[in-house]
């Protein structure tokens, strides 16, 4: 099945998120959507999938116009789509997962589970997806849940399939085993669109690429001869420069020392299993992993959102296991959270009010319980341009920026004052080339003005040319550790520690 974009724009008041696009997707191929936040991809991937209407243009399905009325209608014409975020019910089983809403029935309309475990082995064996159907979601490692979601979408008889970020949590050998059963859906004659910001794989697993900014087809590319320097420029508009800049490792005086501390999950097991490291002045700490590994209970635990079950945090010597958050801050920490919009800001305030949110007390801002909003304002249009906010003004509401430049309004807020300890989480999570291209430089002038940081993510790139030394965490424990000081680390051997080979 071919499907053919022609024309396509969409408008949301002022805003024109997509401007005559026209796009192609063949069946047998696949296609590498590639553009910064804010530049139109999910706009256009909702529209195809019937979560939008255009306001201009059509869609076409093998040279017929089509309109959908809604995502039913896109299902139905055999338009699927696996989201980043999974959409699976934990306690459920793998085929209670992949019927839910078309639930095969029998006599007296009993759910007939047994038809379908034997439709998920058909599916498992024809792609090679290999997911027993009998599974609990909950028991399943993060890779094998996406295939699950694939198979829900096979068992809808898809035969165009968007894979929105497909690789974000997976580990390098999942990458690997994930892009073979790419390769046999597109084999089998499926249509895929591939959409992600990391610009290697695209190059890998791609057939053709196009790439959006601001709303339109800026240009396209063949793998076989593109770089992912001319791409990166046609997302952002300029030059990217890829190489980490960083000063010769020279580590100081310890600023974190954290000692056997346990973390309970809110069901009251056990997230943190006794885990003891350190964080020097100077210094980048990466901790790798996939999500899940008891890295966001241990971030929690360290910024004070969290209480620990046992051990002990030590921060510039003192005792600060219960301590307050804004005890924390006041020591000089910063903690830039690894949901943005759920811990980091306020969608619904202002970029000037997001830029104060853990300072608005100081007296910089404030007079007694009164806060100097003309101070406030100054210093916040001040921090947007030298952090690079791109925002219409600091009265514009948060929640309206692309999620680069809600980024950017975090780390400025974090970063604008006196800090020793950086606390990153996920740092560039879902963000284009030039976005990230911005943050670690932030993080590396943290690191080489004195500051220790310490970076939790689950993007293995991001972990190897960040960091002097590496944690890899499995299981709620560390159970891996590379010292990238001495040259380059090996990749697989992360990779194999992230997936427990040396638990």
């Amino acid at each position: 099945m071919d499907i053919e974009l022609k024309g396509i724009t969409k408008r949301f008041g002022p805003v024109i998120a997509n401007s005559n696009v026209n796009l192609t997707i063949r069946a047998g191929e696949v296609l590498g959507l590639l553009g910064e936040n804010g530049a139109g991809k999910s706009t256009l991937m909702n529209i195809l999938s019937g979560l939008y209407a255009a306001d201009e243009g059509q869609i076409l399905i093998d040279g017929k116009p089509v309109v959908f009325r809604g995502p039913g209608d896109a299902i139905a014409a055999g338009i699927g789509m696996v989201h980043q975020h999974f959409m699976l019910v934990p306690v459920f089983t793998v085929a209670e997962n992949v019927i839910l809403g078309v639930e095969p029935t029998g006599k007296l309309d009993w759910l007939d589970l047994a038809t379908a475990h034997d439709k998920v082995n058909e599916i498992n064996g024809k792609y090679g997806l290999e997911v027993d159907p009998g599974t609990r979601v909950e028991d399943l490692p993060v890779g094998l849940q996406q295939r699950v979601e694939i198979i829900k979408v096979l068992f809808r008889s898809a035969d165009v399939l968007i894979l929105d970020e497909p690789t974000a949590v997976l580990t390098p050998q999942e990458v690997t085993e994930f892009f073979e059963i790419v390769k046999s859906l597109r084999d089998a004659g499926k249509a895929l669109v591939f959409i992600t910001h990391k610009l290697n794989e695209i190059l890998e697993i791609a057939d053709r690429i196009s790439v959006l900014r601001d709303g339109q087809i800026v240009g396209e590319g063949d793998p076989k001869t593109v770089t992912e320097a001319q791409l990166a420029e046609m997302m952002v508009g300029r030059p990217v420069v890829f190489e980490v800049e960083k000063a010769a490792y020279a580590p100081g005086r310890t600023l974190l020392d954290v000692s056997e501390l346990t973390v309970l999950s809110d069901d009251d097991k056990i997230a943190v299993d006794r885990v003891s490291f350190q964080v020097k002045s100077g210094e980048v700490v990466g901790i790798a992993g996939v999500q899940g590994n008891g890295q966001s209970a241990l971030i929690e635990a360290l910024t004070g959102l969290h209480y620990a079950a046992s051990g002990k945090i030590l921060f510039l010597d003192k005792d600060i296991t219960h301590a307050s958050v804004r005890e924390r801050h006041r020591m000089g920490m910063a903690h830039i959270p690894e949901d943005r919009q759920r811990s980091g800001m306020i969608s619904n305030f202002t970029v000037a009010e997001n830029m104060v949110l853990n300072t608005y007390y100081d007296e910089r801002y404030a007079s007694g319980p009164n806060i100097r909003w003309p101070d406030v304002f100054e210093s916040a249009a001040k921090y947007a341009v030298d952090f690079d906010v791109r925002t219409p003004s600091v009265f514009t509401r948060a929640g309206s920026l692309s999620g680069g430049n809600q980024q950017k309004l975090i780390v400025a807020r974090e970063l604008e004052r006196e800090t020793c300890l950086v606390v990153a989480a996920q740092p560039t999570r879902g963000l284009d080339v030039g976005s990230i291209e911005y943050i670690h430089g932030r993080l590396m002038h943290a690191r080489d003005t004195g500051d220790g940081v310490l970076i939790v993510s689950s993007e293995l790139d991001e972990i190897l040319s960040l960091s002097d030394r590496i944690l890899v965490m499995f299981k709620g424990r560390f159970v891996a550790e590379f010292d990238a000081t001495k040259g380059p680390v090996d990749k697989n051997a992360v990779g194999l520690a992230m997936a427990g080979a040396q638990a």
